[in-house]
């Protein structure tokens, strides 16, 4: 583990039971490392285990196998107490910014929440919540006159900066994003990941960027992983995926973000063929079925995520060979 890593992720492995003897692979074989104070953007179709990762990462699932290593602590071995503890140092923003939030609950009881769940306050000190929570919505951005307002009576761009500041109310460490601005309109979006930027830098934030927007992950994050029916089939730093993808899923992925300019001419890759089942997968490339480089070598053993160039790793035979 890297001397600035905060997350190591080692052979991370999410079944489901399909059945009475079926299994789901959401995550399967996962490796990859997170320094601290980066962003690391996931991407991928729906379905290819994004938001499992994420879950997985933070116990809120617990893993099939694998390790999961926050700032050189095994933590797939931790019992729920430990993980009560840890929770202050991780969190999570959610997609939908309405059914996170408890609809009982008012603003000022939403945030102050996992203060009194973690004891940083106690639950009769009302001056010093108020305090706490004011400090917060004005760190977020949200008018101090919705206080004791109720979820349903804000739009989404408010209500999702209340899920904001309940993930930074305890001063965490790594926080997972699981797509927080796929539920916005595109103006509200570009505040909510500004935000999002200037907390990063202000706290020291280490993100996992979930989402299906490419153009937006690009502007975020430092390196980015693509993933496949479960697998890890790409990861590299941000500038270096969109100037030389490598594995052909991921050219099909950038193909399909749309250009501003009619005269672009650039083809869009269209994929064809059946896609593989994640229940009881066959080994072999999951991709080999859509692949137009695929060839009986793919679907004999699974292909290794290996490192092409320096931090660009692709799990493709094809582009193994190419590079010897």
């Amino acid at each position: 583990m890297g001397a600035n890593a905060l997350l190591q992720v080692e052979h991370l492995k999410k079944y489901f039971k399909v059945g009475k003897t079926s299994l789901l692979h959401a995550v399967d074989d996962v490796t990859f490392s997170l320094n601290k104070g980066e962003t690391l953007g996931v991407v991928g179709e729906s379905g290819c285990g994004k938001t499992t990762l994420g879950r997985t990462l933070l116990r809120l699932q617990d893993a099939t196998d694998g390790k999961i290593i926050f700032d050189g602590q095994d933590i797939t071995k931790c019992s729920k107490k430990e993980m009560k503890n840890l929770r202050k140092d991780m969190q999570i923003i959610f997609q939908d910014p309405y059914s996170s939030l408890n609809p009982r609950m008012t603003i000022k009881e939403a945030i102050a929440e996992p203060l009194i769940v973690q004891k940083v306050l106690n639950s009769w000190d009302k001056t010093e919540i108020e305090k706490t929570v004011y400090d917060i919505m004005d760190r977020v951005g949200l008018s101090r006159r919705f206080i004791n307002s109720y979820p349903h009576e804000l739009d989404g761009g408010r209500r999702q900066r209340i899920g904001v500041a309940r993930a930074i109310v305890l001063k965490p460490r790594f926080i997972v994003c699981d797509e927080p601005v796929s539920a916005l309109d595109v103006s509200i979006q570009a505040q909510v990941l500004n935000l999002m930027q200037d907390l990063q830098r202000d706290m020291g934030l280490t993100y996992m960027f979930i989402t299906h927007d490419l153009s937006v992950v690009k502007h975020l994050s430092t390196d980015i992983a693509v993933m496949y029916l479960g697998q890890l089939v790409e990861k590299a730093p941000a500038k270096e995926l969109f100037k030389n993808p490598l594995h052909p899923y991921t050219n099909a992925l950038l193909s399909a973000i749309p250009v501003p300019d009619p005269e672009n001419t650039t083809e869009r890759i269209l994929l064809k063929g059946e896609l593989s089942s994640p229940i009881n997968p066959k080994p072999g490339c999951r991709f080999a079925k859509r692949c137009a480089y695929a060839t009986e070598e793919c679907s004999k053993s699974d292909i290794p995520l290996r490192e092409i160039r320096k931090n660009h790793f692709v799990a493709c035979n094809k582009v193994a060979e190419e590079t010897e």
